[in-house]
Parts: C-alpha cells; sequence; structure tokens
C-alpha cells in the first residue's frame, strides 16, 4: 500500500511577520494547513493570523524570537497545545547587517549566529524528535545562495547559512529511514525586508561591491510567495521521495 501524508498537517513557520515567512504562511494556510506564525513582531503575526481565519483557514500566533531558548519552549508548548503534533516547520528567521568580517564587533557577529544558526538548531530540538517518533514530518531550511557564491558585508549571515546547510546535510544523513524530511532551500535576491533599515548610502557601497564581484547579472528579485511556492511543494512530496536541496533564482528580464 502506498504511504501518504496524514489528511490533518499543522505547520511551524517563523520569521512569519513579513517576506519568506509570511507568504509561506498564507500559502500553506491556503493548501489546508494549520499554522502557527512566529516571530518578535507578534502584532504582524497577528494581522496575518486574522487574514487567513478570514479566508477560511486555521492560524495561530505567538511570540517567538528563535535566539532565545525559553522563548522557543514557550511557543513550542503553545503551538502543540493549539494545533496539536506539528507535521511540518519552516526555519526562515533572519538577521542582516552590512558589516565588513575584519570590521564587525564579535559579540555583534556572535548575535547573528545565535539567531541564524544557534535559533535553528532550537528550532529541531523543540520539534524533530517528535517527528521522528511519529515516523513523520518535514522540516525545511530556507539558506540562501550566499552558500554557493558568498557576497561581501556578509560576514556574519554567510557564516550562518553554511552552518544551516552542514547541519542540515548531516541531519539528512541522520533522519534517513526515520519518516523525516530535512530539506534545504536557497533562494537568491528576494524582495524582504532584510536589508531594507540600511544607510541608503552604505547601500549603495555594497550593491556595487557586489556589482564588481559579478554577483549581480541583472537587477531582477523574486517575490516571496515565489519562494513559499517551492517551500509548499518541497513538504507536499509523497512519502518515499525527498528534495533535499533546491535553489530558486529570479529570472533575467525579458529583451525590451
Amino acid at each position: 500500500m502506498a504511504l501518504s501524508h496524514p489528511e490533518r498537517r499543522p505547520a511551524v513557520v517563523t520569521g512569519a511577520s513579513s517576506g519568506i515567512g509570511a507568504a509561506t504562511a498564507l500559502l500553506l494556510a491556503a493548501q489546508g494547513h494549520p499554522v502557527a506564525l512566529g516571530a518578535r513582531r507578534v502584532d504582524k503575526c497577528e494581522e496575518l493570523a486574522e487574514r487567513i481565519r478570514k479566508d477560511g483557514g486555521e492560524a495561530f500566533a505567538h511570540p517567538l524570537d528563535v535566539g532565545d531558548s525559553g522563548s522557543v519552549e514557550a511557543f513550542t508548548e503553545a503551538t502543540k497545545t493549539a494545533l496539536g503534533p506539528v507535521e511540518i516547520v519552516v526555519s526562515s528567521a533572519g538577521h542582516l547587517e552590512p558589516d565588513r568580517i575584519h570590521e564587525v564587533d564579535s559579540v555583534e557577529f556572535a548575535a547573528q549566529l545565535n539567531v541564524q544558526l544557534l535559533g535553528v538548531h532550537r528550532l529541531v530540538r523543540a520539534f524533530v524528535p517528535d517527528m521522528v517518533e511519529r515516523t513523520r514530518g518535514d522540516i525545511v531550511f530556507v539558506s540562501s545562495d550566499v552558500v554557493r557564491a558568498p557576497r561581501t558585508r556578509m560576514g556574519a549571515y554567510v557564516a550562518a547559512k553554511n552552518g544551516v546547510e552542514g547541519m542540515a546535510r548531516a541531519m539528512q544523513m541522520e533522519l534517513e529511514g526515520t519518516g523525516v524530511r530535512a530539506s534545504i532551500l536557497r533562494p537568491g535576491p528576494t524582495f524582504t525586508e532584510m536589508g531594507y533599515s540600511w544607510d541608503p548610502e552604505v547601500t549603495g557601497v555594497v550593491l556595487n561591491e557586489w556589482v564588481s564581484w559579478g554577483l549581480a547579472r541583472h537587477s531582477q528579485f523574486l517575490d516571496p510567495s515565489h519562494v513559499a511556492d517551492a517551500i509548499v511543494h518541497m513538504v507536499g512530496m509523497p512519502p518515499g521521495s525527498h528534495l533535499t536541496l533546491v535553489e530558486i533564482q529570479p529570472e533575467g528580464p525579458l529583451p525590451s
């Protein structure tokens, strides 16, 4: 008899207040998944949850700072109480500052790693053991194409995403045969709020550096919904199959 997913697959989305996280939560809900929305800006998550509920979906919002173990524990317990056993986890929380590695303070460097690497492990510890016990589940690590093509002024981010992918690849081996799938998604340039708080002059300098290193082939960006669509496809693969690594890039502009 062919394996199948259960009808009800509650999903957790971190970084759900905006960008890729928000788009993913909306699409998962539209596909019929109950969703738990977690972010520090819980007011934004509440607005999104209300939108989902008005559209007939099931959503739950709760404060979440993946950089704080106590916050992750509280979010985990509240989510399980509200939605039941979690079937899908999408890790998309992030933080980015435009610093050169040799100039950034080590405390700030560590703070970025705490959110983007240790924070991901906190989610793994919170949800994956129960998935292994039930012999099913999906965790999607939203990485970045900086793993393949590092960019200047993103040292902590590059280090963290390399760490996340290394951890995910090791997990893929460790979880083989458990029914739990750990998948890596590498988005290219995407319109999100990351970087919007940068000083415009600094942003110009950074973009010029990237161009000089051949890292900006064109001016097109992905919409967060494009990334969300890839995530939903990954977790929707039938049991017995596994999209281990997917990279999504924006297409170049059509000739005028």
